[in-house]
C-alpha cells in the first residue's frame, strides 16, 4: 500500500513537472505550521562600498533558539519569495513533512549602488556580484551577511547545513560560493544557470575535471529553449549555448565523481519548470540529511575501460586527506627531502631547521640558522638552504656543521644535482644563477621573459630545470648543458592562472619519478604532466598562502606542503627521486 502510494505522489509530481504548474507541496495547507518572512536591510560593507543589499529571512515555525540551525540563501532573493516560486510555502510544507530540516532561508537580492544625482543612473552590482568567479561575493556572503543574521538568530557553523541556490546569473554566483568555500557551504541549486562566456563561467566545466573533488552536491535545472529559437538551435546569445553548457557542467561534475543531478526541461529562460520542481529538487538536495555531503571518488574509476592518465585519483586517495606535521614551531617557509625520506623544513622566525623522520616524527635539526629560508638536500647528505638577511647560500652536515656555499647572492630557491652543482633563482634580477665546482657564481639565464623567477626543480633525470614563474601562467623548461649552462629554454607548462589579480604565485616545484611537475599555486597544486599540460588540481588542506612543497616520507610517496606557515603532508599513488640517483624517465604521453 505504501508503495503504490508512493507511485501515485512521483506520477503527481512527474506530471507538474510537464506542465509546469505548482503542485500540492507548493500550495499553502491548512494544518502545516507556518513560517514568518520578516524584510531586513543590509548596510554597505568592504567587499560593495557604498552599496546596500536588500534581504529578507524566512524563520519557521519550529525554530528552536536553543540550537544552532541550518541554512539556505536564494540568491536575487525577491524572486523566490513571489507568488511565482512560493519558496516559504514549499519550505513549511517539506519542514512540516520532515523532508528537509527546520531552516533558516536567507533571500538576498544583488545590490545597487545609489546614484548621487536625480540626472545619474544607479550602478547594477548584480552582474559584477554573482557572475564573477572570485571569491568577493563568498566572502560577502560568509563575513557581512551570514554574520547579520546570526545576530538575530542561532545559526549552524556546519559546512553539512548550509545550502545556496541561485537563477541564472544567480546560479552561477551560487555555485561559485560553494566552489571557492566548499569550508562552508556543501549544497547547490542551480536553476536555468548562466555557464556561457560572460565572465569566465564557461571554463568551469574543465576546471571541474581538473580539480580534486569538493564535498559539494548540485543539482542542476534548466530547458531545452533557454534562449534558443528553430533557426538559432545552438544558442541566440553571444556567450553560447545555455542547454549545451548546463550540459557540459554535469558531464564534468559526473566524471570528477560528484553527487549532482541534471534536469532539463522544454522551457525557455525562465523559472516555470524551477518553480514547479522546486520542492522535488530540494528534497534530492538536503536527502539523508543529517548524513554529511562527502566526496565521492568516480565510479567508472573501478570498471573496464578506465582511463588513468593524469587524474587525480591516480594521484592521491581522495579518502587519506592531509595531515598536519608536528605543531609547536612559528612558521615554514621551505621543506626538502633526503633520499630515506626524512624531511627537513625551516623556521626563520624562530631561526631553526626542523627534521621530520619518514614517519612524521619532528625534531630540532639545527638552531641559530642565521634566518635559513629556502631549503635543498644534496647528495653528500648536506642540506643546502639560503639566507636571505645575509645574502649567501649555505649548507649543513648531518650533525649541523654550517659551511658557506656562495656568498654576495639574492638566492630565492634552490636546487642541487648528484654532482653537487647548484642552480638559484634571483626575483629581484630576474636572472637564474649557477654554481658549479669551481665555487664561483654565474648567470646563466638573464633573458628578461621570466617576470618573477621563484621555484626551482630538476627533472628526474637531471638533463632538466624547471623554473617557475611567480609572475606568469607560464613556467619555464631548460635543457641543461655539460658545463651546467642553461640552453634551449621555452615557456613550458601553461598553469591555469587565478581569478583575483594577474600573479601566478607559484612559490614551490617538485617533480615525480614519470616527469609529472607539481606546482603550488593560490588555485591548489596544479600538477603538469610530462608534456606540459595541466592535468590536475590537488586541493590544499585549508586556506592560506602555499609555498614549497617535495616528495618525502617512505619510499618518497608523501606529499609535503607549506600553507598559511605550517607543514602538511599526503600520502600518494606516486614517488620522488632522490637527488643523488638520478632516474631514467618514460616517454610522456603526447
Amino acid at each position: 500500500m505504501r508503495f503504490a502510494a508512493l507511485a501515485v505522489l512521483c506520477a503527481a509530481a512527474l506530471l507538474h513537472a510537464e506542465d509546469y504548474t505548482l503542485g500540492p507541496d507548493s500550495q499553502p495547507q491548512s494544518r502545516v505550521p507556518k513560517g514568518v518572512v520578516t524584510k531586513y536591510a543590509l548596510e554597505p560593507g568592504q567587499f560593495y562600498p557604498g552599496t546596500p543589499h536588500n534581504y529578507s529571512l524566512y524563520v519557521p515555525a519550529q525554530y528552536d533558539a536553543a540550537k544552532p540551525t541550518p541554512f539556505m540563501i536564494f540568491l536575487d532573493g525577491s524572486g523566490f519569495l513571489r507568488d511565482n516560486e512560493r519558496a516559504p510555502v514549499v519550505l513549511d510544507n517539506l519542514i512540516a513533512k520532515r523532508d528537509l530540516p527546520p531552516l533558516i532561508g536567507i533571500f538576498v537580492d544583488p545590490g545597487v549602488l545609489p546614484t548621487t544625482s536625480s540626472e545619474a543612473q544607479s550602478r547594477f552590482e548584480r552582474v559584477f556580484e554573482y557572475d564573477s568567479l572570485s571569491e568577493r561575493y563568498s566572502r560577502f556572503l560568509l563575513e557581512e551577511l551570514v554574520p547579520a543574521v546570526a545576530q538575530k538568530y542561532n545559526l549552524s557553523k556546519d559546512a553539512n547545513d548550509h545550502a545556496i541556490s541561485g537563477v541564472s546569473t544567480g546560479a552561477v554566483g551560487a555555485f561559485m560560493a560553494a566552489w571557492n568555500r566548499p569550508d562552508q557551504f556543501h549544497r547547490v541549486l542551480s536553476f536555468i544557470g548562466t555557464y556561457v562566456a560572460m565572465k569566465g563561467a564557461d571554463a568551469l566545466p574543465a576546471l571541474i575535471r581538473k580539480t580534486e573533488p569538493k564535498p559539494i552536491r548540485i543539482f542542476l535545472q534548466d530547458g531545452k529553449n533557454d534562449h534558443i529559437v528553430p533557426a538559432e538551435p545552438y544558442g541566440t546569445f553571444y556567450a553560447g549555448s545555455w542547454p549545451i553548457n548546463n550540459q557540459v557542467m554535469f558531464e564534468a561534475l559526473q566524471y570528477a565523481g560528484y553527487d549532482a543531478k541534471l534536469v532539463m526541461g522544454e522551457e525557455g529562460h525562465n523559472m516555470k519548470q524551477g518553480a514547479a520542481i522546486l520542492p522535488e529538487a530540494l528534497r534530492w538536495l538536503w536527502r539523508d540529511y543529517p548524513s554529511p555531503v562527502v566526496v565521492r571518488e568516480p565510479e567508472a574509476m573501478h570498471q573496464p575501460g578506465w582511463d588513468p592518465r593524469g587524474k587525480v585519483s591516480s594521484i592521491v586517495s581522495l579518502g587519506e586527506p592531509w595531515r598536519q606535521v608536528g605543531d609547536g614551531y612559528r612558521s615554514v617557509a621551505s621543506v626538502a627531502s633526503d633520499k630515506d625520506g626524512n624531511v627537513y623544513f625551516s623556521d626563520p622566525e624562530a631561526n631553526r631547521i626542523y627534521k621530520s623522520d619518514a614517519d612524521g616524527n619532528v625534531t630540532v635539526f639545527h638552531e641559530n640558522t642565521n634566518g635559513a629560508t629556502a631549503l635543498r638536500m644534496g647528495p653528500d647528505g648536506r642540506l643546502y638552504a639560503t639566507q636571505p638577511v645575509r645574502k649567501r647560500i649555505v649548507s649543513f652536515s648531518a650533525g649541523g656543521e654550517e659551511k658557506i656555499v656562495a656568498q654576495n647572492v639574492q638566492a630565492d630557491d634552490v636546487a642541487v644535482t648528484a654532482h653537487d652543482a647548484l642552480y638559484f633563482s634571483d626575483s629581484v634580477h630576474k636572472t637564474l644563477g649557477y654554481i658549479g665546482s669551481g665555487g664561483r657564481p654565474r648567470v646563466v639565464y638573464q633573458g628578461g621573459e621570466m617576470a618573477l623567477p621563484s621555484a626551482l626543480s630538476l627533472s628526474p633525470d637531471q638533463a632538466m630545470l624547471v623554473a617557475a614563474d611567480a609572475q606568469s601562467r607560464y613556467s619555464w623548461s631548460f635543457q641543461i648543458a655539460t658545463d651546467g649552462s642553461l640552453i634551449n629554454g621555452e615557456p613550458f607548462y601553461r598553469l591555469e592562472m587565478p581569478e583575483n589579480g594577474w600573479l601566478s604565485g607559484v612559490r614551490g616545484v617538485t617533480e615525480d619519478s614519470i616527469g609529472q611537475v607539481y606546482f603550488s599555486t593560490p588555485l591548489g597544486i596544479q600538477v603538469c604532466e610530462a608534456n606540459g599540460r595541466v592535468a590536475a588540481i590537488l586541493n590544499p588542506p585549508g586556506r592560506g598562502r602555499m609555498s614549497n612543497l617535495t616528495l618525502g616520507g617512505k619510499g618518497l610517496s608523501w606529499l609535503y606542503m607549506v600553507q598559511g606557515g605550517k607543514l602538511f603532508r599526503r600520502s600518494t599513488r606516486t614517488n620522488g627521486v632522490a637527488v643523488n640517483a638520478p632516474a631514467r624517465l618514460p616517454k610522456p604521453p603526447l
